[in-house]
């Protein structure tokens, strides 16, 4: 089953070029890779939890980036 919201955007894809077509199915297709790898990863790191592999984590070691300027900071 398809959702509702995709279907609209076919039908409106359907009506572009086939190139712009292509290019946007291909920029689909990554993105839709990068989220199953994500996801794939994500429950990997669940079942490591849940197997007892975790470890505490300090705050203080995670650098956070600012996306403004692209570059991390330290706390």
């Amino acid at each position: 089953m398809i959702v509702k919201t995709i279907e609209q955007a076919i039908a409106q894809l359907s009506r572009l070029p086939d190139a712009d077509q292509e290019q946007i199915g291909r920029k689909l297709l990554s993105h839709v890779e990068k989220l199953s790898m994500l996801r794939a990863d994500i429950d990997k790191g669940i079942h490591s939890l849940d197997a007892g592999r975790g470890s505490p984590l300090d705050i203080e070691d995670i650098g956070i980036v600012d996306i403004s300027t692209g570059f991390t900071r330290r706390r």
